[in-house]
């Protein structure tokens, strides 16, 4: 009896040692929105994300577009019912329809505003490190960010630009916009605000040029029109007075959201401010 009692120790052993632990306190989790993808792809682990939104792949909008590649793309409707995650993660703008629904259902719904600083950002970061249930990885990444911020104000430092962010068709990125506020961490001043441009709005060619900013921040080097949104950039005005050597260029995918991958912009910024300075 002691030795069969040995033996099915041993089993109960070996069997575990063979076939680990599953964590099952792990969230399986979907994502409705670009920008929320970002952050469940940095935080997760690949087995909890079910499926992300339909522009994951996108690389214009999605710096994680390449990894996004391995999972499910949803269309955000009824696809989400039928795989049944535990908690779906979305931004406040996302359809609205369908974030009652997932209410009427029961589901767990996570939804995130559009940050508009730095300290947003990190709050943000926090909140999708408790969902996962993977908080030990939050400080890493915000590590990371301030790390980037740290060499943005070094390269910065003896240089307070005045900049204006402008993208398609005249729009500026205004004073109190993500974008204006990671400038402002580094010390580059928004030129926006004498513009009286809060979170975000159009100016004229005229007004662009009478306001001199030390440089443009634009998110595509590109030469060539694709259209009439992309040929403001490339009026003859604007090249002019900013040419390659006066604009700084960091993409899109880098700065639409709030993650960990505005670190990666601002250190695009700081190698495009040493080019633009020699």
């Amino acid at each position: 009896m002691i030795r069969r009692f040995q033996f099915l120790i041993w089993l109960a052993a070996t069997i575990g040692s063979a076939f680990p632990a599953v964590a099952i306190d792990q969230p399986r989790i979907a994502s409705m929105n670009v920008c929320t993808d970002q952050l469940l792809l940095t935080l997760a682990d690949p087995e909890q994300i079910v499926g992300l939104s339909r522009y994951a792949r996108d690389r214009f909008q999605s710096w994680a577009a390449d990894e996004a590649r391995r999972y499910r793309i949803l269309s955000g409707g009824e696809d989400i019912l039928l795989i049944k995650p535990d908690v779906v993660v979305a931004s406040r703008f996302d359809k609205r329809a369908t974030r009652d629904l997932l209410r009427e259902k029961g589901f767990g719904l996570a939804e995130f505003d559009v940050p508009r600083s730095l300290d947003d950002v990190k709050a943000q970061i926090r909140r999708m490190g408790e969902i996962v249930k993977h908080p030990n990885r939050v400080d890493a990444e915000i590590a990371k960010l301030d790390a980037a911020i740290a060499r943005a104000r070094r390269a910065v430092a003896h240089s307070p630009y005045r900049v204006l962010p402008l993208s398609r068709r005249g729009w500026v990125s205004g004073s109190e916009s993500l974008l204006s506020s990671l400038l402002a961490e580094t010390g580059l001043f928004n030129a926006a605000g004498e513009l009286g441009v809060g979170f975000g709005g159009f100016a004229s060619l005229e007004d662009i040029v009478k306001l001199k900013p030390d440089f443009l921040v634009v998110s595509d080097a590109s030469e060539r029109a694709e259209d009439d949104g992309s040929a403001f950039l490339l009026h003859p005005a604007l090249q002019r007075f900013y040419p390659q050597s006066r604009r700084i260029v960091i993409p899109d995918r880098l700065t639409v959201c709030g993650g960990v991958m505005l670190a990666d912009a601002l250190d695009v910024l700081v190698a495009e401010l040493r080019r633009v300075q020699h």
